[in-house]
């Protein structure tokens, strides 16, 4: 169809009694199919740098991108407005909704805060005088914080690697009820789907699909097109019925945020970043089941911290020994009375191990036994058969360490959103095209 290109970005649009914004955008594409629009794309589910303090659930955002006409926009715009008022709570103080609408093209300095957003700290005043310099049609809650990542949404086109989503939703008056998602239903789809979606079971074939909070997400399935998911949710059964679902296009399980190697003097508060140095303090464990270890680069020194929930990642982390050299992914925690800076692991890559050498007395060629100096320079002695050896020497024997070179990560119970799993590690959607399919979303 004839008309402009539109991207409207939706962020913080939730709230702790069963709102989200994934959710909210189902509605809006329900809204925006009823009139004369033409999908352009999947909606995009862009998740955010995920150790922002303030961050929603899951720090993701929504963009929609379509081509319409000017009137459709007028249209429905005021009616947008009105769905955000009726759907939150405005009561709750952290709940600070925002979206934007952009008109193509889409500037460079959007696409470089949507770059920044993944791994920086963005000041709310710094979007909002981008959007007042483009005068680009907005609206905000609360203290305007949804604006951020619905513009860095808009900025995010999934020109590099992308996966997808299917999104099965509950009635909202459901919230609050046990989701009862049918295990049996979850490992049988798993089987069928083979390596067409991914993340659905952790190593115990307990369910991943299935959230906790009181939110209307039934479940989420994950995979590499939009076919592969509608098909396995055809196999997903539940006790509570599935009122609306939606197929996301995401970044999603492509390590997006953790692009950017960075010294270690360079880091930030809040920086999700990639760290190289050598193990300068050995691992020792916490009370309350934390690992704690250093390392340093030719900058300086920092800390890293694994936590309890990791459980053989942080065993891991626990085999370092100092001088390895080691590649850290990490959020970066900001310093208080109790600690300085320090790297929460999302993931460790091991480039290099420090060899053990164990160091012995040599046997005594006569009777086997183990010999002992004979002083210094004197060689060894036997004390068993005395037998002497003026020009022994000691012997050193190579220990083989109990972990190998490559990368490891957390369970995928205690992964993010953004992490690229292992079984992704060797694929890559970047430059890929895709299909829409006939029916993406419903209603």
């Amino acid at each position: 169809m004839n008309g402009t290109e539109f991207h409207i970005g939706l962020d913080d649009i939730d709230d702790p009694g069963g709102r989200c914004t994934t959710h909210f955008a189902s509605l809006v594409v329900e809204l925006l199919s009823r009139h004369s629009v033409e999908w352009l794309d999947y909606p995009n589910l862009i998740r955010l740098n995920p150790g922002i303090p303030f961050r929603t659930r899951g720090n993701g955002a929504v963009a929609l991108r379509f081509k319409s006409d000017s009137e459709t926009i007028s249209t429905t715009l005021p009616l947008i407005e009105q769905m955000i008022h009726d759907y939150i709570d405005e009561t709750y103080p952290n709940t600070n909704p925002g979206f934007v609408i952009v008109e193509n093209p889409i500037s460079t300095d959007i696409q470089t805060l949507s770059k920044q957003a993944l791994w920086r700290t963005i000041p709310i005043r710094f979007v909002q005088r981008l959007i007042k310099r483009d005068n680009l049609t907005h609206f905000s809650l609360g203290n305007g914080r949804g604006l951020v990542g619905a513009l860095s949404a808009i900025g995010n086109t999934l020109k590099d690697d992308y996966t997808f989503e299917y999104l099965a939703y509950r009635r909202i008056d459901e919230s609050s009820v046990k989701r009862e998602v049918d295990p049996e239903s979850v490992i049988e789809m798993d089987r069928i789907m083979g390596n067409r979606v991914f993340s659905n079971l952790d190593d115990k074939n307990r369910i991943l699909i299935e959230p906790h909070g009181p939110d209307p997400v039934l479940y989420g399935i994950r995979g590499e097109n939009a076919s592969a998911v509608i098909e396995a949710a055809t196999h997903v059964k539940s006790v509570q019925n599935v009122e609306r679902w939606m197929v996301f296009r995401t970044n999603q399980a492509t390590g997006e945020h953790l692009t950017n190697q960075v010294r270690i003097q360079d880091l930030r508060p809040y920086m999700a970043a990639i760290v190289r140095g050598h193990v300068d303090k050995s691992p020792r464990i916490h009370e309350g089941g934390f690992t704690v270890f250093g390392i340093k680069d030719d900058t300086s020194h920092i800390d890293c911290a694994v936590y309890e929930p990791t459980r053989q990642f942080r065993n891991t982390v626990n085999m370092l020994l100092i001088g390895d050299e080691v590649k850290v992914h990490a959020s970066v925690r900001p310093k208080s009375r109790t600690h300085g800076l320090t790297l929460n692991l999302e993931g460790l890559e091991i480039l290099h191990l420090s060899p053990i050498i164990k160091t012995e007395s040599p046997l005594c060629p006569e009777c086997k036994k183990r010999m002992k100096s004979a002083g210094t320079r004197k060689g060894f002695k036997c004390v068993n058969c005395g037998y002497k050896d003026p020009e022994g020497t000691k012997i050193e024997t190579r220990i083989e360490r109990k972990i190998d070179l490559g990368l490891y990560l957390p369970p995928l119970s205690a992964q993010r959103h953004l992490t690229r799993p292992l079984s992704r590690i060797k694929k890559n959607n970047s430059g890929k095209s895709f299909d829409m399919v006939r029916k993406w979303h419903d209603p």
